[in-house]
């Protein structure tokens, strides 16, 4: 085995680990006794409510959640060409939350609002898309830059929502703002997203591995550049929309693991992409986690343990990124 499949075996073990300490730790003490009776069926009372009902999907809605953002970052950054892009850049978060807002406004239920999100992502996704093509070609900058204006103009929209909404309606929007995944629903469909979204990018890695390097080699080398663009860019808005529908606006998740995984086992598609997933899902299940028993019985949104933990291993490794570039030089 080479190092980088050392690597997928290693982070493999993370994620099974990271869903297990999700199943024992919580404000309701159970022992790996309890846990093991729950498990396998001896046990119906409060410890098989607790894991099978309550633990247990919300950690797969936590994976599922972090699976799809780090894999849609990844194809993020092939796209613009930046190693530091984020899946929500291109404003999908935005119409998502948009959407979400306006159904909790006039008292929409769960289900409905996850629904909304999701329409309201791929919305934008349109929107942003249609105006950076234009007549003509679309560029990286094009993109970029429609999708920056486009978000700005969600924000102004979520704005506007959040100050004419009841004081009653504010704490679970602006829950559903920083990320929270305790009213995440059944997490399959997401799971069934994120397997299909693998499944397709796994026979794309090759080219991805080629387009990374700039359209024009790609082209060279017989890439189809305008259509490979085409389903990058609709699987990786699918995959935002499908996360943020589940969990929310949830940060740092899609935009440091692909980056550290980079720097652990290269720049390789065909161990990036799935090395993406584990790493996410883990990521983010360990951060839930976290946001519900830190201060537990109160429930923290789980963008913001993303935040904390996030914000200084970007800027750790932004500063190894400008080291390495310095040292080019």
């Amino acid at each position: 085995m080479t190092k980088p499949r050392h690597i997928l075996v290693l982070l493999g073990l993370c994620a099974m680990i990271s869903i297990a300490g999700a199943l024992t730790i919580g404000s309701a003490p159970l022992g790996w006794p309890d846990w093991w009776a729950a498990l396998t069926g001896n046990d119906s009372g409060l410890a098989h409510t607790i894991i099978w009902e309550l633990r247990l999907p919300r950690a797969l809605a936590a994976f599922a959640t972090g699976g799809l953002l780090a894999l849609a970052g990844a194809l993020m950054q092939v796209l613009l060409r930046n190693p530091l892009a984020d899946p929500y850049i291109l404003g999908v978060s935005g119409g998502a939350a948009s959407a979400a807002l306006l159904l909790m406004l006039v008292g929409a239920s769960s289900g409905s609002i996850a629904g909304g999100a999701f329409a309201g992502a791929m919305l934008s996704m349109l929107l942003v898309f249609g105006l950076a093509h234009g007549r003509g070609n679309w560029t990286p900058t094009r993109l970029l830059l429609t999708g920056v204006v486009v978000a700005a103009g969600w924000g102004a929209l979520i704005s506007f929502v959040l100050a004419v909404s009841p004081l009653g309606n504010l704490r679970g929007m602006l829950f559903w703002l920083m990320g929270d995944l305790s009213d995440a629903g059944t997490p399959y469909p997401a799971l069934l997203v994120l397997g299909g979204g693998l499944l397709i990018c796994l026979p794309l890695a090759r080219s991805l591995n080629v387009l990374a390097h700039g359209e024009l080699q790609a082209r060279s080398l017989g890439v189809a550049v305008a259509p490979l663009r085409w389903g990058i860019y609709a699987l990786a808005a699918l995959l935002t929309a499908s996360a943020v529908a589940l969990a929310g606006s949830v940060g740092f998740i899609g935009l440091i693991v692909p980056h550290l995984l980079r720097l652990l086992i290269g720049s390789d598609h065909r161990v990036l992409l799935p090395g993406a997933v584990l790493l996410g899902g883990a990521l983010l299940t360990v951060a839930d986690t976290l946001a519900r028993s830190v201060l537990a019985p109160q429930q923290l949104p789980v963008g913001v343990i993303t935040a904390v933990l996030g914000v200084p291993v970007f800027l750790y490794l932004l500063s190894r990124s400008v080291a390495r570039t310095g040292r080019g030089s």
